[in-house]
């Protein structure tokens, strides 16, 4: 039964905000020298560390990133605030998380030649949302007329391929009809961009699709989803401490351990080769090698990573046509990054080709869709 379950479509809403590196480092520079300058003398002590200053060349040879989509401009530049400046809504005013995924799952939809009467499950699956309950994958249901339930999932940068996962069991299982998965990464308000080690790492965006059964595909590009494979690991290595018992704590909600933060050299140690090996189980399930890999839709945190992951599996370097890389202009989008290499690479591929949908993040945690082409 599980040979039946369809990605029929994907959607991709792109912010009209974007901060190029130049952008960035020149306010990051600016805040540096103004906190040296203030703390000067506690510096001179050995009491305060001097913040380091940092280069658009650094940043772009550390992660391969040239810029990213921000929700909101506004507050990030400014180097009395270093965050961005995103209002506060009312109650009863669609929230900002479910407003830019609905514009992901309606393209997403569009897609898929699905309407909201042909979905029963929406699952919201992101790093953050910015309430606990009610679920934003509930706003985003009701918003778009869906009938059935919905429910949010939080797996950091593995929640989107974690969630297509539930998706496919739930209509291997003939408990769903039709699923639309949607990512709304909204991870500007979680960057510290007082660091400089992070606060260029990430970016928004939203990205949606729909699954569904084989028999009820209509649309022109769809893939089997032939199996899934998910692992954890416990690691702290990737952190954010923000949460409800911050309160509770009367810790400083502005405190660096708040906001996202990762020890970057044993991440990479240490999630590369877990990466690697986990592809090559889930392929050698089906008989496959590398080789026979027509797409790779990697997670798209570090240039570095990818390559490293990529060589590993092919032995060589792989194609921007094989391994496409979006992160460039996106940057790290959390768990949406390999969504958003599906949704713009994937209408060249022609029927029984093979892709691998793959993210790895915070946890640890890997999760991977072995895809074929109808």
């Amino acid at each position: 039964m599980s040979s039946s379950v369809v990605i029929s479509g994907s959607g991709l809403w792109t912010p009209e905000y974007s901060v190029s590196n130049e952008e960035l480092v020149d306010a990051y520079n600016g805040y540096a020298e103004q906190f040296n300058l203030t703390n000067k003398d506690a510096i001179n002590s050995g009491e305060v560390a001097a913040k380091p200053f940092s280069s658009a060349e650094f940043i772009e040879k550390a992660s391969g990133i040239c810029s990213r989509y921000t929700y909101i401009k506004d507050g990030i530049l400014d180097i009395h605030r270093m965050r961005p400046l995103i209002p506060q809504r009312n109650e009863d005013e669609l929230s900002d998380q479910a407003e830019i995924a609905i514009h992901a799952a309606k393209s997403a939809l569009k897609s898929a030649n699905k309407t909201a009467d042909d979905i029963d499950v929406v699952i919201v699956a992101c790093a953050y949302t910015q309430r606990s309950y009610p679920a934003i994958a509930i706003e985003v249901q009701e918003a778009l007329g869906i009938k059935g339930f919905g429910f949010d999932m939080l797996v950091a940068c593995s929640a989107a391929t974690f969630a297509l996962h539930r998706a496919y069991e739930m209509l291997a299982a003939g408990t769903a009809k039709s699923v639309l998965v949607v990512n709304p990464e909204l991870t500007s308000p979680q960057v510290n961009y007082c660091d400089r080690d992070s606060h260029f790492i990430f970016g928004d965006v939203a990205t949606a699709v729909v699954v569904e059964n084989k028999e009820t595909v209509t649309s022109e590009h769809a893939f089997e989803i032939l199996s899934t494979k998910a692992v954890t690991q416990y690691s702290n290595n990737i952190r954010s401490n923000f949460g409800y018992v911050s309160r509770a704590n009367d810790s400083d909600p502005f405190a660096a351990d708040k906001l996202f933060h990762q020890a970057g050299r044993k991440v990479f140690k240490e999630v590369c080769p877990m990466a690697a090996e986990h592809i090559t189980e889930h392929l050698a399930r089906h008989q496959l090698t590398s080789e026979q890999v027509n797409r790779w839709w990697l997670h798209q945190a570090n240039i570095n990573m990818n390559t490293l992951i990529t060589r590993k599996l092919l032995g060589r370097e792989p194609s921007k046509q094989e391994a496409p890389i979006v992160l460039d202009t996106y940057a790290n989008t959390a768990s949406a990054g390999s969504i958003i290499a599906f949704n713009l690479y994937h209408q060249d591929m022609q029927a029984g080709d093979y892709g691998l949908l793959c993210s790895f993040g915070a946890g640890y945690s890997i999760g991977s869709l072995v895809l074929k082409k109808l």
